[in-house]
């Protein structure tokens, strides 16, 4: 089974949603760390639940928590974390910048309008990388 991490900066909406998306789809042994971790975003709890996927007990954890840790692919899904990413010898690196919900302003159905567009967009992201990672 590989093992990937996926990174992001805060470790609080994007990378938790990739993390449920990627474990849903099965064959994957799935982390996710941020640089700077906060907690899980309450939309993006409620935006994975609604794609009937659970991760209300997932927590933000820091990238150093995974280091010596071997992963056959590091995933990142934020500039920020690209450029700041500690190096995992033997993981190919795969980058894709998505827009981060979390900065949206708004009512709260804009903000969690934004939450599922970036889940929806992550997760045709992901099941290319599914595709040809078989």
């Amino acid at each position: 089974m590989k093992r990937v991490l996926i990174l992001c900066t805060g470790n609080s909406a994007r990378s938790q949603m990739a993390e449920g998306l990627l474990r849903s789809l099965g064959g994957f042994q799935v982390h996710s760390a941020g640089t700077r971790p906060g907690t899980v975003r309450p939309e993006a709890i409620e935006a994975m639940r609604e794609a009937g996927i659970d991760i209300a007990s997932h927590r933000s954890k820091h990238v150093d928590e995974f280091l010596g840790t071997e992963f056959d692919c590091v995933l990142t899904v934020c500039d920020n974390a690209r450029e700041s990413c500690p190096v995992f010898p033997g993981a190919r690196t795969i980058h894709r910048a998505f827009e981060d919900p979390a900065a949206v302003e708004g009512t709260d159905e804009e903000r969690l309008a934004a939450f599922r567009r970036v889940r929806d967009e992550i997760a045709d992201w992901l099941r290319d990388f599914v595709d040809q990672a078989q």
